[in-house]
């Protein structure tokens, strides 16, 4: 039986989401307050928002003082929001959920009681996605199925940001110094005792995902980069197979030209070698470029995010 009154932060980052405050707070707030022997602090992220989204958080704040407001500077991403949740919290634990309410409140209860039994990581995995679309849920499946494969990080399938994290999980992600940051793989990278729960997965509760087709495959390519060598190694193995071929048909030609003669005839054969090996250079040199780009910007040593205001 839990009698210590423990302490929990709940991390929330908004953008664009002036809709979704006032459902947002009528709906969780309920479902915190049935959970004994917890104070929550409720720490709400603006990432730069450019409608009312802010204005709604401090009126917020003002109503209930359990909400504390980070406003930063600009539009950060989400990764750097939720970096600037975890760094402001200073409770026995921490709960991740999204504003927009795909993830349901209700399951931080069962969250709670598995983290009072010992896990020190809790998360949310997704068993229905029927409210994403089709595409959206089969490139989510190709993403988690090549990330496994190809990186000795193994992501949770299906498993996003919504999840309870002990104090000391939290401490050990504080410590993970690099500015491009992909969250789902330092979660995964600092291991700790996890503990699954399901849940499915509903519809937005107001407006629109903020994730294009574009953001998602820059978000993919973060995920591959930071946590695997393996895509750039691979273009060692193709430059070795396409020398090996290029030997193999250097010695066709001679042989040919032995018994033979010289054929001029040989255009077709020549364009698409050479446009064949130039494009895999170009994307070869993209793929080093990416890698590169990573350690530029980590050497600048810039910081992960602004903060401008803290309100309550």
């Amino acid at each position: 039986m839990i009698s210590v009154v423990q302490t929990i932060s709940l991390i929330v980052p908004f953008y664009n989401e002036e809709g979704l405050v006032p459902v947002f707070a009528d709906k969780v707030i309920p479902v915190l307050d049935e959970i004994s022997c917890v104070n929550w602090t409720i720490i709400c992220i603006d990432d730069g928002s450019k409608d009312a989204t802010l204005d709604q958080l401090v009126a917020l704040s003002f109503e209930d003082p359990r909400f504390q407001i980070l406003e930063l500077s600009r539009n950060f991403g989400k990764e750097a929001a939720l970096t600037a949740g975890l760094d402001a919290s200073d409770t026995d634990a921490v709960v991740i959920i999204d504003a927009d309410l795909q993830d349901p409140p209700e399951v931080i209860s069962q969250m709670v009681k598995a983290w009072r039994e010992g896990a020190e990581a809790v998360l949310g995995r997704r068993v229905d996605r029927s409210s994403d679309s089709g595409l959206k849920r089969r490139t989510a499946a190709w993403f988690y199925d090549l990330h496994s494969k190809i990186s000795h990080v193994q992501i949770p399938e299906n498993v996003g940001d919504f999840r309870l994290m002990d104090r000391c999980v939290v401490e050990a992600l504080k410590r993970l110094p690099e500015r491009q940051r992909f969250m789902k793989g330092l979660f995964a990278w600092v291991g700790f005792r996890t503990v699954m729960i399901d849940y499915v997965r509903t519809p937005r509760a107001e407006g629109e995902t903020k994730f294009s087709v574009f953001s998602l495959w820059n978000f993919a390519l973060e995920g591959f980069t930071s946590f695997s060598t393996i895509p750039i190694r691979l273009w060692t193995y193709l430059g070795t197979m396409g020398a090996l071929c290029s030997l193999l048909y250097g010695f066709f030609i001679v042989i040919r030209t032995f018994f033979l003669g010289n054929s001029v005839p040989g255009y077709a054969s020549l364009f698409v070698a050479i446009v064949l090996f130039s494009s895999v250079q170009i994307i070869s040199i993209g793929m080093m470029g990416e890698y590169i780009g990573r350690i530029y910007m980590e050497t600048k040593q810039r910081p992960i995010y602004v903060l401008r205001k803290r309100y309550n």
